[in-house]
Formats: C-alpha cells, sequence, structure tokens
C-alpha cells in the first residue's frame, strides 16, 4: 500500500504534464468543432425532421432550439468534448452532427455524413490515445517506486532475486494430493 501511495504522489507533476497537453489538444479539436458545427445544431420541437427553418417551425408552433451540447462557442465545444471523451452515448452525437444541413437550418438524416470522422478521429485521439498517457504514467512511477523500496533493502541484483524466489516459494501452494499419489492400488 505503501508503494501504491507513494507512486501516486510521485505522479503527480507527470499527471500534471499529461493532462496539460490534453488540454491543448482538446482546444484544439474544440476550435475545429466551433468552425465545423457552431451555430448548426438547430431543430424543431416538433416534428424536427420536417420543419428545417425557424420562420416554418415558427408559423406550426414550435419553438426553435439548439441541441444541449452543441459546438457554439469554445468553452460549450470543450464541455461537448468531454462528454464524448466519457464514450457515454456519443453515438447520438456522432448523429447529431452528421444530420447537419447548415447554418440556421433543422437537420435532416445524414445529411453531412463525412462530419462523423471528426467523432471517430476525436476518440482514437482524444480518448484512448491520452487516457493511455495517464496510465502510462502512473504505471511508470508505480515500477519505479517499486524499484526504490528494493534499493531500500541494500541488497545486490543477484541478492533482490534470491528474495523474490523465497517470496514466489513462502506464496506457492502444491496440490500435494493428487501429484504424490502412490502407483500401487493397494497403497
Amino acid at each position: 500500500m505503501k508503494t501504491i501511495v507513494s507512486a501516486l504522489v510521485q505522479s503527480v507533476g507527470g499527471i500534471f504534464n499529461v493532462a496539460l497537453v490534453v488540454f491543448i489538444v482538446w482546444m484544439m479539436f474544440a476550435i475545429l468543432a466551433v468552425n465545423l458545427f457552431g451555430g448548426k445544431l438547430n431543430y424543431c420541437s416538433i416534428d424536427p425532421y420536417r420543419h428545417h427553418t425557424m420562420e416554418e417551425c415558427q408559423k406550426n408552433r414550435g419553438d426553435w432550439l439548439i441541441q444541449k451540447y452543441n459546438y457554439d462557442s469554445v468553452p460549450q465545444a470543450m464541455l461537448s468534448l468531454f462528454t464524448i471523451a466519457t464514450m457515454e452515448n456519443w453515438p447520438n452525437y456522432m448523429y447529431q452532427a452528421m444530420n447537419i444541413m447548415g447554418e440556421g437550418l433543422g437537420p435532416q438524416p445524414f445529411a453531412s455524413p463525412e462530419n462523423g470522422y471528426f467523432f471517430v478521429v476525436f476518440i482514437l485521439i482524444g480518448s484512448f490515445l491520452f487516457l493511455n498517457l495517464f496510465v502510462g504514467v502512473i504505471f511508470k512511477e508505480f515500477e519505479d517506486a517499486q524499484q526504490e523500496e528494493k534499493a531500500t533493502l541494500m541488497l545486490k541484483e543477484n541478492q533482490i532475486k534470491w528474495v523474490d524466489m523465497m517470496k514466489m516459494i513462502v506464496e506457492a501452494n502444491p496440490d500435494l494430493e493428487t501429484t504424490n499419489r502412490p502407483k500401487q492400488r493397494w497403497r
């Protein structure tokens, strides 16, 4: 337990560096998302796929709304990207972007299917790659803490191997009932 706690404490600097890199990359994706999708995620509260303009929607007594997770500003885009990075319901957000017709227009099914590539690339880079960097930093610090703990024993390399072998022998639990059965039936 002491090794785990010391590894976590020692990895704070590395985690901060990775978090800074993640923030910068997500900021780049957010700026790109604002340029690609800003002002285009509107829909009508009644039959969104039939009423494509605000005037048409209001004429039919509907409300012209914007999606909850949108890309109209960089902070809103960062929040939307964080939601996507959690992998919770991200295909729905991708389909909303794939239904974009234009600025100020309502959705049309699969009007812009190329917008899906943005989300796939963000999932690969923003989620998988950088989350693995977090895990890698913590894992490296844990290994360093283990090596440091072994070094504090003031043992040489071959003595450390001997101690590890003795620990493994003590923790072993052989099945002696099945391995030492006599071959003669009467025994």
